[in-house]
């Protein structure tokens, strides 16, 4: 029997409808669902809605559920994982079951469930990116002197390396840490108790939930509580999505270097694939199934927006639909960053690139350089430069000294990695363990 049943029934095909996925979805948030009735009835026993001796039995069946729910074990008979636990506790403890609903609508239960999944892996996340960040600034200080041609419009444009290259992408991994801790904060706010978007005329302690929970701070306004479904979850999206532009882009720079017609970059036989009729043919498939995942994350924020984009205030039943798009999307992006981590370090480059002469005239503008420290004016040197490559004589035979900041000769590696850890630092991962760990603990 549903937990809002009325004495009737749902004709099936109503039934199936309505419950769409959410049996299946709901298993990734069912520990999150009762860490926050644990901790919804630690509150309710503290405020005189439930007794001590009711919270003593209470708690510690809900730990069991939680281990289940961790290890796996845990199933969805009832209509979604908040109708399921309500079910176990009352099957198990009789009345008591039955009372830890009070003050509490399922439309709440689902804002903090969500949002208790996405701080733990949002942590996640940040760890993955971390690893990656690290990998490519030791990759680019490995082959900071190992130089390769720079492209604009697709064309040789001058010279840069192998370590300028890898370490753009640390640095724009540092620029997605902004993005994330942004998306950190809006998830780090609890609504808990906000019931159906209207608050309740219980006497609830929102602000312990919150100290419970670990959350910084509340949704404080009952009907934004409810607004923010979509809302949170979309800019959570950005942010990953961000960092899906970044490893994105990564991966097309790995799909054209690793093409004959480049020839930059070399995988192991292990991490290509062949084709069926092809004998030749090793694929970087890595790089491109990388290329087209990391694609579809950066459309997510604009499907949850196209969900809930034209709703009123208050809760709405299309809200249920947003699962089906953003919970897939942490396991999506983890994979990607989990198997770029895998194959970077088998990767080698080429060395002697630049002396080939395809790339001559990467140097044009080192001859220009030369020319302005020689007395010439920048557009006359420009000029003098672009005539010799228009009749064919232009050669440049000097030394590269790049030397200021961000350069081939000066990549700023520690001052790059100064300025991720800086922002690392700044999520407050260890407040929330500490808060989860102590619930569980004490139950």
């Amino acid at each position: 029997m549903k937990i809002w049943s009325k004495g009737f029934d749902n004709a099936p095909e109503i039934d199936a409808f309505t419950v769409g996925k959410d049996r299946e979805l709901d298993l990734m948030l069912a520990p999150w669902d009762i860490l926050g009735t644990m901790a919804h009835v630690t509150m309710l026993s503290e405020v005189g809605l439930l007794g001590k001796d009711e919270l003593a039995v209470l708690l510690p069946e809900l730990k069991k559920l939680h281990q289940e729910a961790v290890e796996g074990r845990f199933t969805i008979e009832g209509e979604d994982v908040h109708s399921e636990v309500e079910a176990r506790l009352t099957a198990a403890l009789g009345d008591v079951g039955k009372k830890v609903h009070t003050g509490r609508s399922r439309n709440d239960q689902v804002a903090v469930d969500i949002k208790l999944f996405t701080r733990a892996r949002l942590e996640k996340t940040v760890g993955k990116v971390a690893a990656l960040f690290d990998l490519l600034q030791e990759k680019s200080e490995q082959w900071k002197d190992v130089l390769m041609p720079g492209y604009t419009h697709l064309q040789v444009a001058m010279p840069s390396s192998f370590g300028l290259w890898l370490g753009a992408y640390a640095e724009s991994l540092a620029d997605d840490l902004v993005m994330l801790k942004a998306a950190w904060d809006v998830t780090d706010e609890n609504p808990l108790g906000s019931a159906a978007g209207y608050g309740s005329s219980a006497p609830l302690d929102r602000a312990r939930t919150t100290e419970l929970l670990g959350f910084g701070t509340l949704d404080y306004n009952s009907i934004y509580a409810q607004m923010s479904r979509g809302r949170g979850e979309r800019m959570v999206a950005w942010a990953y999505g961000a960092v899906a532009e970044t490893i994105g882009r990564l991966a097309v720079d790995g799909c054209l270097f690793t093409s004959q017609n480049f020839g930059f970059l070399h995988l192991p036989d292990a991490f290509t694939t062949g084709s069926s009729i092809m004998p030749q043919k090793k694929n970087p498939d890595v790089f491109e199934l990388v290329r087209a995942h990391c694609n579809r994350i950066q459309g997510i924020p604009a499907t949850l927006r196209h969900i809930t984009g034209n709703l009123p205030s208050g809760y709405f039943r299309d809200m249920q639909l947003l699962k089906e798009v953003y919970l897939p999307m942490f396991d999506e992006l983890d994979s990607c960053l989990d198997i770029l981590t895998f194959a970077l370090p088998g990767i080698t480059v080429t060395e002697g690139l630049m002396d080939k002469p395809l790339y001559a005239q990467a140097f044009c503008v080192e001859e220009v350089n030369r020319l302005v420290e020689t007395g010439v004016p920048f557009r006359d040197a420009y000029r003098q430069v672009g005539l010799a490559v228009q009749d064919g004589t232009f050669r440049y035979e000097g030394e590269l000294r790049h030397t200021h900041a961000g350069s081939i000769g000066n990549l700023c590696t520690a001052q790059v990695r100064e300025k991720f850890r800086g922002r690392l630092a700044a999520f407050p991962f260890d407040r929330v363990s500490e808060a989860v760990e102590n619930l569980v603990k004490n139950a």
